[in-house]
């Protein structure tokens, strides 16, 4: 069995980490594509221990939380039996994210659906890391209202920021018109 050295280690995380697909850090370094990704999963589960070790006790002001939408092999809706029995956790998942507005410190996320349970254990996650009262705020997923009751109580200052997108929008561009429209003789 063939083992890794240091150097083509450091090499193979240096490539991922310029940004560099798995298919061309197997080209620069000469390394089957199963070892890479063996790679990358081990550094993945290293970095996530470290940052869940070491990430209690913060010192966050304000706090917002957010969820982005991808998915794996295949979107929900072409999730077929044939390929929920061949790939494990094939379809949407959500990636629901807490960043320190002040430092863009990202205390916790999380993966899974875009749930009351994701929610619930997401936000007592973020609960569990701090040290002091923050000032929180998500958008207007109702899920958020009684995840950060339960996690924080009255111990908070939240706020839900909801933005108003349609008539508004087009009202002001109707108005923009009418002001920048060619004066008729």
């Amino acid at each position: 069995m063939n083992k890794l050295t240091q150097n083509q280690r450091v090499q193979i995380v240096n490539c991922l980490i310029e940004g560099c697909s798995i298919r061309a850090t197997v080209r620069m370094t000469g390394v089957c594509k199963k070892t890479v990704m063996r790679v990358l999963v081990e550094v993945g589960q290293v970095c996530e221990e470290y940052q869940d070790r070491t990430f209690r006790n913060l010192t966050c002001h304000r706090v917002q939380l957010d969820e982005l939408w991808g998915f794996n092999y295949s979107k929900q809706k072409t999730v077929t039996p044939d390929i929920a029995s061949r790939v494990e956790g094939a379809g949407d998942v959500w990636l629901w994210v807490a960043v320190d507005a002040d430092t863009k410190l990202v205390p916790c996320w999380k993966l899974g659906d875009r749930n009351a349970g994701t929610a619930f254990d997401f936000v007592h996650d973020l609960a569990d890391r701090l040290s002091n009262r923050i000032q929180l705020t998500t958008d207007g997923h109702r899920v958020y209202l009684t995840a950060v009751e339960s996690a924080f109580g009255s111990d908070i200052d939240y706020a839900m920021l909801v933005k108003m997108y349609g008539l508004i929008r087009a009202k002001m561009r109707r108005a923009t018109a009418r002001r920048n429209a060619p004066v008729s003789a």
